[in-house]
């Protein structure tokens, strides 16, 4: 049996002893040129995956009470096309194969909390989804936090930069 610093340890392990499955290189949209970022998944045995996100460039305002939150989740497309308006579209709606009301989503993450320079570092657990699965899907980072309750996608607001999932290699 696991303690829970015992836990603790083997996801670091992970993260530092095992490369990565699948990666994620996201970019901003035309209007956020400055937004890069890598999303890492890792497999973490029978508990799910670990998620590593690491973004820069978000559009944070220098006032220190703008809350600097931004909703990610997977979308079920490989594609970071759209049009003007939502330069991602393609990359169509929350992956969501099992038709759960949002933030039930299999897609729906966590949100990225931005430093004042607006720099986001993430690690978390899912057991939602499969590596397996994931190939060929988006990430899709929005404008604003989401609420966890609006439907259909938690009135994130804007599709600011996305990233196309596939299997990562040895040398990223």
């Amino acid at each position: 049996m696991y303690t829970f610093q015992n836990e603790n340890a083997d996801f670091l392990r992970i993260l530092t002893a095992h490369r990565a499955y699948a990666v994620a290189f996201i970019k901003g949209a035309s209007h956020y040129p400055e937004l890069t970022g890598r999303i890492l998944f890792f497999p973490a045995g029978d508990r799910g995956i670990l998620v590593v996100s690491n973004v820069r460039g978000l559009p944070v305002r220098e006032n220190a009470c703008d809350a600097r939150i931004f909703a990610m989740h997977i979308h079920e497309n490989g594609s970071c096309t759209g049009t003007p308006e939502d330069p991602f579209a393609d990359a169509g709606t929350h992956y969501n194969p099992t038709n759960c009301p949002h933030p039930a989503h299999a897609g729906d993450l966590p949100p990225l909390f931005a430093t004042s320079r607006g720099k986001a570092w993430s690690v978390v657990l899912t057991d939602r989804l499969k590596l397996t699965e994931i190939l060929g899907k988006s990430v899709i980072i929005h404008r604003n936090p989401d609420d966890f309750t609006t439907q259909p996608a938690g009135n994130s607001g804007a599709k600011i930069a996305c990233g196309v999932i596939t299997k990562a290699y040895r040398n990223m």
